[in-house]
């Protein structure tokens, strides 16, 4: 599955034991020997009683994620056919979201209100997360969020003109980030329009990204650079956030479904695939 291009495979394991391993994330990951993806998402069943079902994620490089925009939209979309309404709850390591069809078809998804304080992000040791002393090729002063997990936002006049796979590693990793951070470069078009580009944590340079999606417009509000509401011009398609009066912040967009199969029980065994 896809949302705007950021690609998923997508497992059900709810019927089963199926037991991760990172040989097998490896190469399922691998685009010329495997399936390929951005991250890997595990159907189990839900742990809360108020929950349709839990996801497992993970990055391509293994690491575990704890939040995912798009891909919850793509669960969601699955889930309303499944349970023949339109409306569900999802659960994830970062808590429950509730995701429903909106009035022009889209998938929306209740990302809660997004954590501000340095020690939410988190960060190594107490910073001011609307204006973070950071700064690396050019760049420098971001915002940071969480909605599930960790962003570093930083607004330029040109998206395009930032070389995106030089300085996202480098403040991906950034000493400052124990679990280290996804990183935004934005630029404002207008009061409800935002151009966006994202590195994301584990994965690198994605097509989209919906949770870095919904830190950058808490961000640019934060900063007084934009409304409440906005579409977010992201390099695979749009994005509608809205970061509500409740303190809730909301992601709209579509969910595609590409192909469905079945992988070969000892796919992965064959470390050349990896």
């Amino acid at each position: 599955m896809h949302g705007l291009g950021n690609d998923f495979v997508v497992i059900d394991c709810r019927a089963n034991d199926f037991v991760v391993t990172e040989k097998f994330l490896r190469a399922t990951a691998n685009r010329k020997r495997g399936v390929g993806c951005d991250q890997f998402v595990f159907l189990r069943k839900p742990k809360s009683p108020q929950a349709d079902v839990f996801l497992e994620m993970y990055n391509d490089d293994t690491s575990v994620v704890r939040a995912c925009g798009n891909a919850t939209r793509c669960i969601a979309s699955l889930m309303f056919k499944e349970l023949g309404r339109n409306n569900c709850v999802i659960e994830t390591v970062a808590g429950l979201l509730k995701a429903w069809e909106d009035p022009s078809g889209l998938i929306a998804v209740d990302f809660g209100e997004p954590n501000l304080a340095w020690d939410q992000i988190p960060l190594a040791h107490e910073a001011d997360t609307l204006h973070m002393p950071l700064s690396y090729g050019g760049l420098s002063d971001p915002c940071c969020v969480n909605v599930g997990n960790s962003h570093a936002v930083f607004f330029v006049s040109d998206v395009n003109a930032v070389p995106l796979s030089e300085i996202g590693p480098r403040f991906e990793r950034d000493p400052i980030f124990p679990d280290r951070c996804n990183i935004e470069i934005a630029q404002i078009l207008a009061q409800d329009r935002i151009r966006m580009r994202v590195w994301e944590r584990g994965t690198g340079i994605t097509e989209a990204c919906g949770s870095g999606a919904l830190a950058t417009l808490v961000a640019a509000v934060r900063r007084g650079l934009c409304a409440r509401r906005a579409t977010l011009v992201l390099d695979g398609g749009e994005l509608i956030i809205e970061w509500r009066s409740d303190n809730h912040v909301l992601l709209i967009g579509a969910a595609s479904l590409s192909f469905t199969g079945a992988i070969a029980e000892n796919f992965g065994d064959d470390e050349r695939a990896a």
